[in-house]
């Protein structure tokens, strides 16, 4: 999967909702997977099979 950045949309559960920023998709997932400190409204890189907080 290519490199892609997202927002967090909303939280629910255990669960973030990401919106791409360019196409807009939306998609679930854990929250277990997401960095500490992920909230609604960060900034996250996608690259590698990671994700990291953007400024």
């Amino acid at each position: 999967m290519e490199a892609r950045d997202f927002f967090v949309a909303r939280i629910e559960g255990d669960y973030a909702i990401l919106k791409d920023e360019k196409s807009g998709e939306e998609m679930f997932i854990a929250m277990a997977l997401l960095p500490m400190g992920t909230d609604i409204g960060s900034r996250l890189h996608y690259e590698d099979f990671s994700y990291e907080l953007l400024d």
